[in-house]
């Protein structure tokens, strides 16, 4: 079966910036795939090519087979960027009607904003809406022409947290009915409850592809603070123990990562070495990120 997605070895700069470098990975048919990675990945970058906004400087992009730059390769493609602008004088109801308009056999309107919780704003004008349903409107309209493949780009960006939820619903029955789902986020939590697998983007590379649960057991990863004689000390205990990050200074202690932060205290008592005001809590996920891209050089 055809891959949906197919990206080898693609790269794109801006300038100076590599956003992309040599990135490749392949989307099956049906299945629900999270790009997590922190502001600046690569993520938009990566859905922006899929979609055939922009082309490569080197390596291909197919979509369900074809060039995403041509317009017959994306029929059975529905997309939400980040930023989505709407007419702001037309009526909720208008504005679906206007995109349905462009598909074969979209969605009942009706069935539509039912699931996305917007049936109440349909006659209301775009314009006056939050921009939270603004933000679930422009996910709605991707799903409007039943695409066989919908690319979200930070979804819930501007969401609280029961609209959240709602726009998961939407998408994990829509994910049930048949469809292939690529969504990005830097929220951990936003890509435990939709994907199944997990591609972890970090400094326009693929740190991680995997299933969710492994994913998270390699981001799951310990901070721990703590007050040492000199950087010779903090170098010396990351020598003994290979799985911990480079030593970074934070005030008048020195900050580790650890997978297992008892085994660095432990160490530290073997080591013998003098140390003070040492903490010890969960890494954040650009923490978690910044140490996988370097492990991965």
């Amino acid at each position: 079966m055809t891959a949906v997605v197919d990206v080898r070895d693609v790269t794109r700069t801006f300038g100076p910036v590599t956003a992309l470098d040599h990135v490749s990975f392949a989307v099956e048919p049906g299945e629900l795939v999270g790009l997590l990675g922190p502001n600046g990945a690569g993520k938009t970058t990566l859905l922006s090519l899929v979609s055939g906004l922009r082309r490569p400087d080197s390596g291909t992009v197919r979509l369900f087979g074809g060039d995403p730059r041509d317009s017959a390769s994306r029929v059975s493609l529905g997309t939400t960027p980040q930023e989505t602008g709407l007419p702001e004088t037309l009526r909720v109801g208008e504005v679906v009607d206007l995109v349905s308009r462009h598909f074969p056999d979209p969605m009942p309107a009706a069935e539509l904003l039912e699931r996305f919780g917007l049936t109440a704003q349909t006659r209301r004008q775009t314009g006056a809406l939050s921009g939270g349903q603004k933000r679930r409107l422009a996910v709605a309209l991707a799903l409007v022409g039943r695409p066989q493949l919908v690319l979200l780009d930070e979804p819930t960006t501007g969401l609280d947290v029961e609209a959240r939820h709602e726009l998961w619903t939407a998408l994990r029955t829509f994910h049930t009915e048949g469809a292939t789902v690529v969504v990005t986020s830097h929220y951990l939590e936003e890509i435990e409850a939709l994907a199944e697998r997990v591609v972890v983007v970090g400094q326009g590379r693929i740190l991680a592809d995997d299933l969710l649960s492994r994913v998270l057991a390699t981001v799951a990863r310990r901070k721990v603070l703590v007050g040492l004689p000199d950087r010779a000390a903090a170098q010396a205990l990351t020598a003994a123990l290979p799985s911990v990050s480079e030593p970074a200074r934070e005030g008048d202690r020195f900050a580790f990562l650890a997978a297992d932060a008892d085994e660095l205290v432990r160490q530290l008592v073997r080591l013998d070495v003098a140390f003070s005001d040492l903490e010890v809590r969960g890494a954040s996920l650009e923490e978690a990120f910044i140490s996988l891209t370097k492990e991965s050089r």
